[in-house]
């Protein structure tokens, strides 16, 4: 999977928006509760650490096992520490790409099948440049 990085211009913050009180059932409907809980704000939710935090496009497919699609916005802290198992995006030769860190193998993995995993030897120039920890993905095409 390839990751193009998003323009470092600091947009304008998101502002806040309504959260309603009742859950959305994924199963049965239930009736429509229009009691506002609570205001919103995305910043506060998917960016904990904002001087170490950036955006990123995936590109491709190697990743929807793991939840990630072609296109989806990436959101990469690079203050956390890569741990056993986590998301990261890193610079191969180079080349940056999304993949699952599995440091047990000593290998970047895909979450997909009939992607080759890539060894993390000594050959390999490796910068791990942070880790996903949100993935905004987009269901429909009607915006």
């Amino acid at each position: 999977m390839k990751i193009s990085l998003l323009d470092r211009k600091l947009p304008p913050l998101l502002q806040a928006l309504p959260v309603y009180a009742a859950q959305v059932p994924a199963g049965f409907p239930s009736p429509a509760d229009d009691y506002i809980a609570d205001w919103l704000d995305l910043n506060e939710h998917l960016v904990k650490h904002p001087s170490a935090t950036f955006f990123a496009r995936a590109a491709g497919t190697s990743m929807v096992a793991a939840g990630i699609l072609d296109k989806a916005l990436l959101v990469v802290d690079r203050s956390v520490k890569p741990r056993q198992g986590d998301v990261v995006i890193a610079a191969v030769n180079g080349e940056l790409t999304c993949k699952i860190l599995d440091k047990r193998k000593k290998q970047l993995r895909a979450a997909s099948d009939g992607y080759p995993p890539i060894a993390l030897d000594g050959e390999l120039d490796l910068v791990i440049h942070g880790v996903v920890t949100h993935v905004v993905n987009q269901l429909c095409s009607h915006s």
